[in-house]
Parts: C-alpha cells; structure tokens; sequence
C-alpha cells in the first residue's frame, strides 16, 4: 500500500505521558517529544484544561518541523461517540463528556483525526510492524488495563457505535470483579497488570508488580503460582473465543505484559484449547515498534 508523500504529525495522549512524533515521507521519526500528563487535580475541569494546553504545546513543536498544514492524528484512552464527537469509555476519566476535538480545533487551529489508542497501535504494527502483509490483524493491548484494535486492509474498523476491538470488556467470568465500565468480569479485571496485582495484594495483603509476581511464580511460592496459571488460562480462554469470533489472520500483543514468555507457549496451547478449531494456525506474534507503536499509529490516521 502506498502512503502519502508528506510529513505527518501523532500525538499519543496516555495517562502518564503525551508523546508527539513528526514523520517524513518514508516513515521516518523527525521529531519525537514527551512530557508528563497533567496529574489528577481537585476539580476534574482544571486537569482537561491542562490536558488541552500540554497537548497544544506539543503540537506547536511538531509543525515547527512538518510545517503548519501537515496532518494530525491522536489516540486517546478511549473514542468519541458518533454524532456529537464527546470522549466516551475513556479511563482518563476527565475526558469523559468532553468536546475533545472541537476544543482542541478551537485552541490550536488544527483539525485532529482522533481514534482509540489501541487501534493506534493495532494500525502502526498492520502497517510496519509484526502485522505487516496480514489482511485482518487484531492488536491486543496488555498493561494496566486490556484494549485491542481491529484493521482490516489496512484500514481502522471502528464501527457504528466506536467501540470495534474493545476485547477488554468482554465479560467473560458473571461472578468475577466490577470493572470500571459497570459490568463484572471483564478480561480487563483478570489478565491485565492491574488486576493481578490486585489479586495478588487482596490475597496477601502485599503489594507488587507483575514482574515479581512472575518471579515468584516461577519460584514455587503458592499463592503467586496458583494466581500465575489462573492468569494463563484465562489468557486462553479470552484469546480463544476472540479467535472463534474473528478468524483474524494474526494477533499482535503490545503494553508491557506482551513482554511474557509464557503468553507464547502455555499462553498459545491455551488458546489452542478454547478456539473452535482442531487445527489452529493463527500466529501469535509479539509487536515490533514497542511502546513507539501507539504514537507511530496515531499519525497514520486518516492517511488515505
């Protein structure tokens, strides 16, 4: 697929971090700036106006190099509801209800593409990442929480309602935990980095990160391991039955828990296991751009 001969600008808006690229023509990084997401405040309102004014800083750096006309493209926690365009599903919850777009349009002058930020990172690894030359590839987000991203051909599938590869919030388990959406259950409550350790520290009342947790997993400790096999098997099960639903012709794991070894081999005979196939040949592939994917993605958006 040829992509357009010009400069292009993404922004990546996370909870920790906003991160804007400049690319050239070829795909090539001109420019890359971070700075910090502004901090929870008092009133919700004063941290989306931070938001709005650190965004707009970056912005101003980014058409320095690419110039004032280039195309912009931004992934957000969240999407903007079809028809009155305000963030929903976000969990940078200040977003929520907000004309994002608009008032971005308003403070910077710029027209911004705006999608989820998974499907940032799902188009940026189908274009030139461990995607590339699959024609339906699903990117599955697992860090603190669970996302994924839908690109058929090349092309973002969000859907009528936006929400297209929001894999995270399947309920999959009817008496698990409440998730922040409203329902119970959901993969995002039982395999992301978030929940185990929360599951963890409820069932020890000691709190570590995934990374230790793996560890001492591994180590034999019970309680760890009995947590860590849980953990791959609802892997499967998730995995699986996402499978059963798309028939994608690869999966890519992105966010920090990607990094797993176990995903790729007891992770894999696991989703061998709840697909609807005896003879399970889709791959199972580790991204390639790493934590540059969701911004890459983002300036690719629209591009076409």
């Amino acid at each position: 697929m040829e992509l357009q001969r010009e400069k292009r600008i993404g922004i990546d808006l996370g909870g920790t971090k906003i991160e804007a690229v400049v690319l050239d023509c070829d795909g090539k990084i001109l420019l890359r700036e971070r700075r910090p997401t502004p901090p929870p405040m008092h009133q919700a309102k004063d941290r989306y106006q931070a938001i709005l004014e650190a965004i707009a800083a970056l912005l101003k750096e980014a058409t320095a190099v690419a110039g004032p006309d280039a195309p912009v493209g931004m992934g957000i926690p969240g999407s903007l509801r079809p028809g009155s365009g305000l963030v929903q599903n976000a969990n940078t919850t200040e977003l929520i209800g907000q004309p994002l777009g608009r008032d971005l349009r308003e403070l910077t002058g710029h027209e911004i593409v705006i999608a989820n930020d998974a499907n940032c990172f799902a188009l940026a690894e189908a274009l030139s990442g461990a995607g590339r030359g699959y024609n339906l590839v699903f990117g599955i987000i697992m860090g603190t929480g669970c996302g994924g991203g839908l690109v058929i051909g090349g092309q973002v599938r969000d859907g009528p309602h936006s929400i297209a590869g929001e894999w995270g919030h399947m309920s999959i388990d009817p008496a698990g935990r409440k998730c922040y959406c409203g329902n119970v259950g959901c993969i995002e409550t039982k395999i992301s980095g978030g929940a185990l350790q929360k599951i963890y520290q409820e069932q020890t009342n000691e709190a570590i990160g995934v990374a230790e947790l793996r560890k001492r997993a591994l180590g034999g400790e019970k309680a760890a391991l009995f947590i860590w096999e849980q953990f791959l098997e609802d892997f499967g099960r998730a995995v699986g039955g996402l499978i059963s639903i798309l028939d994608p012709d690869c999966l890519v794991l992105g966010g920090g828990l990607s990094q797993i070894p176990e995903l790729y081999t007891t992770g894999l005979e696991k989703i061998h296991r709840y697909s609807f196939s005896i003879d399970l040949k889709t791959p199972l592939l580790a991204n390639h751009l790493g934590d540059s994917a969701g911004v890459i993605g983002a300036a690719w958006l629209g591009r076409l």
